[in-house]
């Protein structure tokens, strides 16, 4: 099955700064798969520092509506979610956020906890989607 790599800009250029070896979204088939990002300043295209888990959800969140529909796909249409997150006690501010943006029939989801990025931030969040 062929791929296809989507440019998602302005995010694909930010990840171009950083010389990430990474694609911001691939398509194969009918289905899209959304790489995590780190929460970009719309306006800088740095990576937000020191924000809060709220303002740096919504970012992301933000950033993977932007992905799946430049690339064809909705948020209606994500089957699974990988959320990574620096720690458990910011789960409950994650989900309000999270919510949000799929208020009917969510997506699958895993919760993930790591240590630490390359960078002063908190969250990323992936995605499958259907096209």
């Amino acid at each position: 099955m062929r791929k296809q790599i989507i440019r998602v800009e302005p995010l694909s250029s930010y990840l171009e700064k950083w010389r990430a070896p990474t694609s911001v979204a691939v398509r194969s088939g009918d289905m899209v798969y959304v790489s995590g990002l780190p929460p970009f300043d719309q306006t800088t295209g740095e990576v937000v520092l020191n924000a809060s888990i709220e303002t740096q959800t919504e970012l992301v969140l933000a950033q993977l509506k932007l992905c799946v529909e430049t690339a064809g796909s909705s948020l209606d249409k994500v089957i699974k979610c990988n959320v990574y997150c620096t720690s458990t006690e910011k789960f409950s501010a994650v989900n309000e956020i999270y919510q949000r943006y799929f208020p009917n029939d969510p997506p699958a989801r895993i919760f993930v906890c790591v240590p630490a990025w390359p960078g002063a931030f908190d969250i990323e969040i992936d995605c499958i989607a259907a096209i």
